[in-house]
Parts: C-alpha cells; sequence; structure tokens
C-alpha cells in the first residue's frame, strides 16, 4: 500500500545551516543511535515558524552561535535506508555574529567543532546522512540563492 492508495505519508522538513569562520566549517558531533556522528547545525522546522527561524534557532541551540543568514543553498531530498523516513533539507549559508559559550547544547549534541573542508571531507564515515556533504560541496562550489527565493505567508 502506498500514499496513492490510502496510506498517509509526509517527510520531515529540516533546515541546515553553513556558518564559515576563517576556511572552516561549523558543524556539532552529535550521539545518534549510540553513533558519533557529523552534521551541519541542523533540525525540524517547528509549527507556526518560517524556515529562516528555524535555521536561526536550531544553529543557536546546537553550537551557541548566533549567526546572519546570507543565502539560500538549496533543497535536498534523502530517504534513510535505516528507517525510510523521507528528509527534505533546507539548507542555509550564514556567517557567525556572536558566540555564547557557556549556553547549554540541545539534548544528543556532543560539541560544536570548527573543520576545513578536508577535514570534514576525511570523516565521510561519520556524517550524519549524504545530505552533510552535498550541502558542504554545493556551498564550496558557490551554490548560493537569495533568500527572497523563500516567502513565509503568515
Amino acid at each position: 500500500m502506498n500514499y496513492r492508495s490510502g496510506r498517509f505519508w509526509q517527510p520531515d522538513v529540516t533546515v541546515a545551516t553553513v556558518v564559515v569562520r576563517d576556511g572552516r566549517l561549523l558543524l556539532v558531533e552529535e550521539q545518534v543511535q549510540g553513533e558519533r556522528v557529523l552534521n551541519q547545525p541542523a533540525g525540524h522546522l517547528e509549527p507556526d515558524e518560517s524556515l529562516v527561524e528555524a535555521a536561526l534557532r536550531e544553529t543557536l541551540e546546537e553550537t551557541g552561535w548566533e549567526v546572519s543568514l546570507t543565502a539560500f543553498i538549496g533543497a535536498y531530498q534523502w530517504t534513510s535506508p535505516r528507517d525510510g523516513k523521507h528528509f527534505l533539507r533546507m539548507a542555509f549559508a550564514a556567517e557567525p555574529v556572536r558566540h555564547h559559550p557557556d549556553r547549554p547544547l540541545d539534548e544528543g549534541i556532543l560539541q560544536a567543532l570548527w573543520l576545513t573542508p578536508a577535514e570534514l571531507a576525511a570523516e565521510s564515515a561519520r556524517h550524519r546522512s549524504p545530505l552533510v556533504w552535498k550541502v558542504a560541496e554545493d556551498f564550496l562550489s558557490g551554490r548560493r540563492l537569495p533568500l527572497q527565493a523563500l516567502t513565509h505567508c503568515a
């Protein structure tokens, strides 16, 4: 049975932020199902929240960094082979604004860290999903769309 024949289906909508400082990317190391994995600051869109608001909130909650969004990198789809969940990730480029080192990080986040693109690529076995490198790769290749490409109708 599929959604066309009556089964409910809805993708998980998530946001991710690529933050760069001195040639390094801001990432999080997190504990997921007993594994230590790497990801961009990322998380789920919450009700009554715009994509931009979600990206800013998730980055702060997971890293302690306030950021300024500079561009929309793109929309990415991925289905997890582990559980069949379908993800729709909206990825943003951002610049760091202010760090709050004493702010507690979200549950499951072990640490925020800055890695060079080469260091991130070398850790591919620890990426939470293939979206981590694809988003980074697109950002590093110069992919930037205007934030005005996104519209939130409240």
